[in-house]
This record gives structure tokens, sequence and C-alpha cells, in this order.
């Protein structure tokens, strides 16, 4: 007695494979698609802070953060730390949470002068890590008078924003990145591993 098989046939598990490559191409199209959105993100956040801090130097003859007189200017309160508020630096970590240091009043007197919206402390970038600036040195050799930072940066994202921005070597040029697990003042990192390991990359200006 003959017994009838059933099964698929090439063609079928051809049509099958040839499906899930599709998808599996679209997803890691998708992915690369919204990389790059966070890279174009992050990099806006890099060219448009200085254009606030010089937005509100223009108008104030002073910086912010820095600035002695902020309380008739804006109405924001003025820092009491670190160092002395007036001396042309702004003076704390890039990503303090201390309510009084220069570094962390940058934010308040800009929001207070309409150059920036948001609501309290230090913004966050694309990838929900902390944007701030500082006049110190968060990597060392980094050029610059003021530094802008952002923070928790994965690794294949700070290599195409260096890319995108600067010179691509994220240890050379205006654009700068060390692990995030580091202590300010570390050297750049010279190689970036693309997984999830975390980064800060700051820009000098």
């Amino acid at each position: 007695m003959k017994r009838n098989q059933t099964g698929f046939t090439l063609i079928e598990i051809a049509i099958v494979l040839v499906i899930i490559g599709l998808l599996l191409g679209g997803v890691l199209k998708g992915q690369e698609l919204i990389n790059s959105a966070k890279v174009k993100n992050i990099a806006g956040d890099f060219k448009n802070t200085p254009v606030l801090l010089y937005g509100y130097q223009d108008k104030f003859k002073a910086l912010p953060g820095d600035d002695a007189n902020a309380v008739s200017h804006v109405g924001a309160t003025v820092a009491t730390t670190p160092g002395t508020v007036g001396n042309g630096v702004i003076e704390g970590n890039w990503n303090t949470t201390t309510t009084t240091d220069e570094s962390y009043k940058f934010w308040e007197q800009v929001r207070q002068a309409g150059l920036a919206t948001g609501g309290t402390g230090l913004p966050t970038n694309a990838v929900g890590g902390p944007l701030g600036v500082t006049g110190s040195t968060p990597i060392s050799n980094l050029p610059g008078s003021f530094i802008v930072c952002s923070g928790n940066i994965p690794g294949k994202i700070a290599l195409q924003l260096d890319t995108t921005i600067d010179d691509g070597n994220t240890s050379t040029g205006s654009v700068r990145a060390i692990l995030s697990s580091v202590a300010s003042g570390a050297a750049a990192t010279v190689s970036l591993s693309e997984a999830e390991t975390l980064y800060t990359v700051c820009a000098g200006n």
C-alpha cells in the first residue's frame, strides 16, 4: 500500500528563507536609521550649545553660569561654587548635579534668558545621557576655552559622531571620547568598542 508523505518542497523552503532574509534586512536597516538619527541629534547638541553661550555673552557681556549679575540680567540666581564668578571661566564638572556650580547654573541662566527650553538641571541627549558644559578639561589635552560633553553614548554611535563632526579619530582633533566609567581628566580612548560599552564624548570650543 502506497503512503503519501507530506512536507515542504524546496521552493517553499526557499520562499520562507527569502522572507526571513528580507525581515532581517529590514530590522538591520531600521536600526541603522535609528542610530543615524541619534548621531544627528547628538551632533546638533554639540553645535547648538556654543550658540547658547555666545548668544548670552553677546547680550549680557558675561558667560552663562559665570555671570555675576545673573539676577539683574535674567532673574536667575548666581553660582556660588566652585571658583570665582565673573572670571570668564565656567567652573565645575560638566555633569555636575550640584545646583550651585557654575556648570549647573549655565543651563538655568540660558533658559531664563529665553535662549533654551526645558526644565531644570542638565538636559539629556538622544540616548538619555547628560549634556553639559565646563571650562575645565574632562579629557586630557583636549583644546578649547570651554568644553561641551555628552555622556552614556554607545561606542558605535560615538565613533559615527566623531566621523560626522570631526576627524573620525576619537583620540585626536576637537572631538574626543573616554569611557564613561573613568574619572574626568583621563586620556582620550584610542580604539572604541562598538558593543554596548558607554563613552563620554567631548568637543572643545
